[in-house]
Formats: structure tokens, sequence, C-alpha cells
């Protein structure tokens, strides 16, 4: 049976990442939303997304270990500039196996950071197996996306943020990729407060986790598609899987079209710029019909990230101006 990441492993995290990681804000938009809504608003982070949370977690430890010769990841881009940002930081080489259609924003991104970028395919599986096959040409020690205790309870210090600024919270979404962000905000919440809800956001064309809760184990989609390109892993971790299916409460997806209107909706009217991916929760909240009713405590939705290239901020916006297009709350 897997080990699920303890609360004192998320304090651990949360004293080990102080001074590099950015505590991001939780911003009240209940008024926009026309319900109870607060966002935790890690887009504003490090590197752009909560990814640097993990990465920071994981490779401060590795950095003090002995002969260690760099640092290598897989990663559609998020995790990639994390594993970059908190290598450089350290003094480490970094090296990473992005997919071939990975964002160019999230490409140059990484390698602001120093890292050297390697393509490989379109899938987790695909990046996962050459970053494996390199690492072990060179030497390199091994940064997981999201499957690692280390890693996730590096995630998980976004709900101990959350706690500790809305005590009383009813639900938190969070967007699932391959699920290290809701296993462990899940496990951070859920393990000081039981009552507060946790419902993960996935899109329809890439449920892997919704799939695998609903078959009793991680399961392998044959293709996934979707406009939010950093929730698209095809298969989720065992471990993650393992804290989902202890720790959350319901999984819901969403389709694209809710997805780009909540990208347009936190533009125009939260005046935040999020990617497709982070957005997905605040689709689930305001454009799916599938969120729970406001209790006392409100609803937070994490945002996730903000490394969104122009071009396409630019095309979703430009869609929603045409008539007929959704109103938003």
């Amino acid at each position: 049976m897997s080990v699920l990441v303890a609360p004192a492993a998320v304090e651990a995290a949360a004293e080990r990442i102080r001074g590099t990681v950015r505590r991001t804000p939780l911003v009240d938009v209940t008024d926009l939303a026309g319900r109870s809504l607060h966002l935790k608003c890690e887009n504003l982070q490090v590197a752009g997304a909560f990814k640097i949370r993990g990465a920071c977690n994981l490779v401060t430890q590795i950095a003090s270990g002995p002969d260690v010769r760099g640092v290598i990841t897989y990663s559609s881009g998020n995790h990639a500039q994390a594993v970059a940002c908190a290598a450089r930081g350290l003094g480490l080489p970094a090296v990473v196996v992005m997919p071939e259609t990975a964002p160019a924003v999230k490409v140059e991104g990484t390698r602001s950071y120093g890292a050297e970028v390697i393509f490989e395919g379109t899938t987790s599986v695909q990046r996962k197996r050459r970053a494996e096959a390199v690492a072990a040409e060179r030497g390199l020690t091994m940064v997981p996306p999201f499957d690692h205790p280390e890693i996730i309870a590096g995630q998980g210090t976004v709900g101990r943020e959350i706690l500790e600024d809305r005590p009383s919270v009813d639900t938190v979404y969070v967007p699932i990729g391959g699920g290290g962000l809701v296993a462990g905000v899940a496990a951070a919440v859920k393990q000081r407060r039981p009552s507060t809800r946790i419902v993960g956001v996935e899109p329809v064309g890439a449920a892997a986790m919704a799939r695998s809760v609903e078959a009793g184990a991680p399961v392998t989609l044959d293709a996934v598609e979707s406009i939010a390109d950093g929730l698209l892993p095809v298969r989720p971790g065992d471990l993650t899987f393992a804290h989902v299916a202890a720790f959350v409460d319901r999984i819901v997806t969403v389709e694209d079209e809710a997805i780009a209107a909540a990208v347009r909706w936190l533009a125009a009217r939260a005046k935040l710029v999020v990617e497709p991916s982070g957005a997905a929760t605040v689709a689930a909240v305001l454009f799916s019909g599938q969120s729970d009713a406001a209790a006392d405590g409100g609803t937070v939705a994490v945002l996730s990230g903000g490394n969104v290239a122009p071009a396409l901020l630019a095309r979703l916006l430009r869609e929603g101006d045409g008539p007929g297009r959704e109103a938003a709350p």
C-alpha cells in the first residue's frame, strides 16, 4: 500500500522552500462571480505556476547529496520551468525532456533558466522513457513531475496556505494533470480539516484520473486532447492516485469551451492572466453547472498557472467578442 504524505512532510516542505517560493494571494471575487469564491493565484508564482513548490522541495534535497551531477525531468512545460529555475538557484545543471508539441512560451521559459531541452514524442509516457534513458547515460538525478512524495509535499503547501488564509473553507477545486497538485492539496487540507470538500477538475478529453477512480486503479488512456496542455498525462501516478482515492471527494470534467470561457472571464472580470490548465477550476465552478452550492466558508478555486502564449490568449479573447457568446456571471 502506498504511504500517504503526512502533514509533517508538508510543514517541512514549507520551511524548506521559504524564501524561494512566493506565498500567493487568495483573491476574493465573490462580487464578480455572484457566489462565494476565492482564487488561489498560483499564476502569480515564481516561474508562473505552482510547480516550483514541489520542484524546489525535491531539488533542494537532491543538491545536498554527494556526487550530484545534475537533475533531469520530463514535462509539458510548467514543471520543466520549475525544475530549471530551482536547479539554477542551487547551481545544478538541468535537462528537461519536453513534448514536440510543447507551447513555445514554456520552451522559452525553460531555456531562460539555463536548462537543456530535449524534445520527445507527444505523451508523458514517451517523455518519461527518454528522460530515464538520458539520466542513465549521464548520471543525472530524476525529478519526477508528480509521482513522488516530496513533490506532493511541496504542492501541499498550496493547501496549507489556503487553510491559513481561509480556515473555514468549505470546498477547494483543484486541477488534475498527473495528480501531484490535487494529491498535495488534498493531503494538506483533509488531514487538518476533514469537513472541507476537495473537488478535482479534469478536461473531458483527458480524464485519466476520473477513469482510474472508476476502475479502482490507475489506467492509461489511448489518447488525450484538450486546450489545457498542462492537464494531459495519459496516466495518473500510482502515488497520486492513492492520495486521490483517500482524500478527494469528487472529480468533475469540463469541456474545452467552458475552460476557454473561464480564461476570458478571469482576464476580463478578475484582471488575471491564467492559462487554460489553471482556469479549469473556474470553468467547473462558473461555466459547467457542476459546482457545489456555496456554504458559509465558501469556495476556493486553485489557479494553477499563468504560462499562456500571448497568441493563444488573444485568440481566446477574440472568440468571446462575437454575438451569442456565453455571458460571464
